[in-house]
């Protein structure tokens, strides 16, 4: 059986690209971090620390700085008073939205097939 090189090599290049995304997704906070921003367009830190359920303010902090290293979470601070900030994700960030969705549709038809609802 002959074994084609240019589909291993793909392969591999597949797979080190899914390897690169995770290393900028990793982690337990990051896709629901996302998602908080991506379906509410800006959120702020409160709102994010509302919606992703069991994160500390330390970690939250934390992870935003790392997605805005990224380039996929932006920090808009807004002249009130007093000051507001706000979250809101990037062009580039936005790119993620597809990939979002698609796992919040797997979440619901897991949740059917687990739960039977």
């Amino acid at each position: 059986m002959e074994i084609n090189c240019l589909d291993n090599d793909n392969n591999k290049k597949q797979i080190m690209a899914v390897h690169d995304a995770m290393d900028v997704l990793n982690g337990k906070w990051k896709i629901s971090i996302i998602s908080s921003v991506c379906y509410y367009n800006k959120r702020r830190f409160s709102d994010i620390l509302n919606d992703v359920k069991g994160i500390s303010n330390k970690m939250l902090s934390k992870e935003l700085k790392e997605l805005e290293m990224n380039q996929l979470v932006k920090r808009i601070v807004n002249d009130t008073q007093p000051v507001t900030v706000q979250y809101q994700l990037t062009e580039y960030g936005m790119t993620l939205k597809k990939i979002i969705d698609t796992l919040a549709d797997w979440g619901t038809e897991h949740r059917k097939v687990i739960v039977g609802k």
